[in-house]
């Protein structure tokens, strides 16, 4: 009862604080001067083109663009009617993309899924790598193992990911002949889901993934090592083997369960850090992820697309923030929510 308490509260928490990013998401938006659309007339004006002027002007009307900020924020959002009533983000109307000249909803629908898919794939490979590797490299400390998994550790830190994508692109299709570019076969584009496109976006998601978690996966084990060696220079872990108890209980029953906490924290850093960091990485590659549209989007002052982009990775941060803050009270019976605190 206490669980599901904890987790209504961090769910409405996350909506409210969802509430507060899309002020700042719609505010930071519209600080640089002009829009879309000004900057569009002010071109066409130059040349004389005085149809598109027109249709320029039009677009603004019907997007409320020509309303106050605090207006437009409201239609936005759906909570304030605009020129065709109720027709917001709460409504499932996600606006107009004027730089593809369609709507959101259309360039972002398939993006979206497959964003959450590498981006999945690529968590549980930072957390099927970074967890052996940190604590065999506390376990063995001051040892090859140790020096070795530091050392991968820190190329993987040091290596950018646009040099790693292209080399593993390389060794990896004259090698092992995986594929180049994208996250399926082109002849799959556009078609409902079957077991042959899933086949090939298993395979064409090997090298993403490995690009995209290579960093997070040195850094967190890097973490978790150093957090263990902390944990077991302790004075209850010396009287633990003092009392008998197997180095290899005592290691996972104590040390790691403690050492743990930071790593279940980090859930809700990792999702925003991997769709931010994979942009360079998904235009090298040619993902069909919402990172190059994202960059499309911010570089045109496109803001109802870039708006709702930004909006989703929020909404990751939150979902990982919260999963992460309901895992932890699972997992460490030190913390516990009672009344209004956790």
């Amino acid at each position: 009862m206490v669980m599901l308490r904890y987790a209504v509260y961090r769910f409405f928490t996350m909506l409210l604080t969802l509430l507060l990013v899309s002020v700042l998401i719609f505010v930071i938006i519209n600080l640089p001067p002009g829009d879309y659309l000004s900057n569009q007339i002010a071109e066409l004006q130059a040349s004389g083109q005085s149809a598109g002027v027109a249709k320029a002007e039009f677009l603004r009307t019907e997007y409320a663009l020509d309303r106050p900020m605090w207006e437009q924020y409201l239609i936005w959002m759906g909570f304030w009617p605009g020129p065709h009533g109720f027709e917001g983000l709460i409504q499932g109307n996600y606006g107009w993309s004027f730089e593809f000249d369609r709507p959101v909803a259309e360039i972002v629908g398939d993006t979206l899924w497959l964003t959450v898919v590498v981006n999945l794939a690529a968590i549980l490979f930072v957390y099927a790598v970074a967890l052996p590797l940190g604590v065999i490299a506390a376990a063995r400390s001051r040892t090859w193992i140790d020096y070795t998994s530091a050392f991968v550790g820190y190329l993987g830190l040091a290596t950018p990911n646009f040099l790693l994508a292209l080399i593993l692109f390389y060794y990896g299709h004259r090698y092992f002949n995986l594929p180049i570019g994208g996250l399926m076969d082109p002849s799959f584009e556009g078609q409902p889901m079957s077991w042959d496109k899933m086949k090939s976006i298993l395979v064409h998601l090997i090298v993403p993934t490995f690009v995209i978690g290579t960093s997070g996966a040195s850094a967190m084990m890097q973490r978790l090592r150093a957090n263990m060696l902390d944990e077991l220079g302790k004075p209850y872990v010396e009287t633990a083997i003092a009392k008998g108890m197997s180095p290899s209980r005592m290691l996972t029953k104590y040390p790691l369960r403690v050492a743990f906490n930071p790593f279940v924290a980090d859930i809700g850093n990792l999702l925003p850090s991997m769709v931010s960091g994979s942009v360079l990485v998904s235009v090298v590659l040619g993902l069909q992820t919402i990172g190059p549209t994202l960059l499309t989007a911010l570089k045109t002052q496109d803001q109802f697309l870039s708006a709702f982009i930004l909006m989703f990775v929020a909404l990751l941060t939150l979902i990982g923030t919260m999963i992460s803050d309901i895992l932890l009270v699972m997992l460490d019976p030190r913390i516990r929510y009672e009344g209004r605190e956790a």
